[in-house]
Formats: C-alpha cells, structure tokens, sequence
C-alpha cells in the first residue's frame, strides 16, 4: 500500500511538472505568433496609409489631365486655325489670277474708252461758247439731282481737284458723262474751242455748286464753268 501510495504521489507531481512546462512552451509559442503577426498588421497598416496617400496624388493628377487635354485640345485646334487662312488663300489666288488678267486686258480696254471718249467730247466743242453756253438760271434752274452738303464739302469744290481720265464712262442722250465718287455727271454745255483738244484726259477739274447749279471747272482756265448734271 505504502508503494502505491508513493508511486501516486510520484506520478502527480510529475505532472504538475510537466503542466508547468507545458504553460511557458505555450505562452512563448502564442509569443511567436504575435511576434509574426505584427509584421503583417504593420504592412496593412502601411497599406491602409498609402491609399490615402494615393488616392490624394491621383486626385491631384486628375485636374493636371483636365488641364492638359483642354492644352491637347487647342493644339488640334490650331493646325485647323492654321489650315482656314492657307484656305482661304488658295481661295483668294483664283480671284487675284481674275484681277491679273482684268489688269493685263485694261490697256486694251482702256483704249476703247478713250477713242468713245475722245469721240463724244468732240462732238460737244463750240467755236463761239459765249453764244452757246447757258447757265441753269438760263435754263430754268436746276432739277437734278442734289449731293448732300457733308458729302461735298469732303469731296468737291476747288479744294478737290480730280481727273476725268480713268473714270468710268458712257454717252446718254448724246452727251458724255463720266462718274465720280459714285455721281454720275453729264455735261450738258458745250466747251470752249479754245480748251486743249485733250483736257479731259489731262487736266485737273474740280465740281462747283453756283448760282443754284452745278458747274466743271477746268484749273487751266478759271472763271469758266460748263454746266452739269447730277445723278446717283
């Protein structure tokens, strides 16, 4: 009995023994785990902050792109800006080849207005002027046309001195006229015989408003005026 009795006691406390070792063997091994899980949390940790982090950067970036693409945009917008004016000189060169060869046909044209010209003033030249210029208050007074007084004062009277040569021209009812700043006037009295045979071409001349009509003065010869009519 007493054998038994000590081997039990024996066996208890070797199992007490081996209970105390196996708590610290357990306690490091939870230590261990800790130790290696800490890493882990440390690395989400990081993680988690990064996001933040790039989250921020990538919102910062984002307006960077917005701005940039408006910067693209223009850039391909240019070479069409640039592409409008090459057009619209390649448009232009046809008409400036028309304007070339209106200026190339001119002389001739030119010429043929001078000989309708010269023809119809030659008619209109007088021996006796005296005898066969009227003025409109012989006339009766002038009915025609009217230029506004802001509209002569800026391009008529003896200040505005001007060539009949190079302006439009035709004949209407057998009397030359010719236009002047969008006017076209008539001479409806004849010119002296003792004018140059080309003054028209050559001479300056200027339009008067006297004694309530309208006169063409040649600067050659002052004091005669032939009269005229207006129309617009």
């Amino acid at each position: 009995m007493k054998n038994k009795t000590l081997l039990a006691k024996a066996s208890t406390a070797l199992l007490s023994v081996i209970l105390v070792m196996a708590v610290p063997a357990s306690a490091l091994q939870e230590q261990r785990d800790e130790k290696q899980d800490r890493p882990e949390q440390k690395q989400q940790n990081k993680q988690a902050q990064a996001k933040p982090e790039q989250q921020h950067a990538q919102q910062k970036s984002q307006p960077a792109q917005k701005q940039q693409q408006p910067q693209h945009a223009q850039q391909a917008q240019r070479p069409e800006q640039n592409k409008q004016p090459q057009q619209a000189k390649q448009q232009s060169r046809p008409e400036r080849n028309k304007q070339q060869q209106q200026a190339h046909a001119s002389p001739h044209s030119t010429q043929q207005q001078q000989h309708v010209q010269q023809a119809a003033f030659q008619q209109h030249r007088t021996g006796n002027w005296q005898s066969d210029h009227r003025t409109w208050q012989q006339r009766g007074g002038y009915n025609g046309y009217r230029i506004p007084d802001d509209r002569f004062r800026g391009y008529f009277g003896p200040e505005h001195g001007f060539r009949i040569y190079g302006l439009p021209f035709e004949t209407l009812g057998g009397y030359p006229r010719f236009q002047y700043q969008g006017y076209w006037m008539s001479l409806v009295d004849p010119w002296p015989n003792s004018w140059a045979n080309n003054w028209y071409d050559t001479d300056n001349v200027y339009v008067n408003y006297v004694d309530n009509g309208y006169y063409l003065f040649d600067t050659r010869y002052p004091g005669v005026g032939l009269a005229i009519s207006i129309s617009n």
